[in-house]
């Protein structure tokens, strides 16, 4: 059994347990006595117990999306739509205590680097699996304005009561009409002698960032 197969049977066995006992070492140990592992081997693959764990859960969701994405066709959709689309594919392989539980634990200060790490991980894979091209500032806008998106929507998803959750996807496709909104904007701007003369500083330095450059093996391009 590889780290990988082992990693997935102790997070199979935790899921069970954290609606109870959210993702904590309390977790951990249950998982390790339900799946029949040593407990130095599992906390050697989640040294920090259930905040791993947490983050096992939500990689794991993030490679999921990303398969589904890869076998969907998308193409007669507007750009837009395949953004929201992708968006709520990723919600909809989540489970909605699960998440809870994760986002209490992620608010606190210690753990809060990791929480945004894994929001900015998963539009990533969002964007790169929508063939997203970007190598200079916009591949860093693109993925902080959806970040903000889909870190507002998951919020609204977790406290949605409604037959499918259909005030949840109407509440995304108002966060992305805006942000759609706010695209012309910048590009009307852009167009326009004044604004040109304006941010003709500004877009110069811009113009230099570049995207990293990470192995191509490595699943995304994430910042962190």
């Amino acid at each position: 059994m590889t780290d990988d197969d082992t990693k997935s049977r102790i997070l199979d066995a935790a899921l069970a347990h954290v609606p109870f006992d959210g993702w904590s070492e309390t977790t951990l140990r249950a998982a390790v006595a339900d799946s029949g592992m040593a407990y130095g081997l599992a906390r050697a693959l989640f040294p920090r117990g259930g905040v791993d764990l947490a983050l096992a859960y939500h990689a794991r969701g993030d490679a999921e999306m990303a398969a589904r994405l890869a076998a969907t066709d998308l193409s007669a959709l507007r750009y837009r739509d395949r953004i929201a689309t992708a968006v709520r594919m990723r919600l909809e392989l989540a489970d909605r205590e699960l998440v809870r539980r994760g986002t209490t634990l992620f608010s606190l200060p210690v753990h809060a680097p990791d929480g945004a790490r894994a929001i900015w991980t998963t539009v990533d894979r969002i964007w790169t699996a929508l063939g997203d091209t970007s190598t200079d500032f916009n591949w860093y806008t693109k993925r902080a304005t959806l970040s903000a998106v889909y870190g507002s929507t998951v919020l609204y998803w977790l406290g949605d009561e409604s037959t499918g959750q259909q005030a949840t996807w109407e509440f995304l496709d108002r966060r992305i009409d805006q942000v759609m909104q706010f695209e012309k904007l910048k590009a009307g701007l852009k167009e326009n002698p004044l604004g040109k003369a304006l941010f003709a500083g500004p877009l110069k330095i811009l113009e230099t960032v570049r995207a990293p450059k990470l192995p191509d093996e490595l699943p995304g391009r994430s910042l962190f």
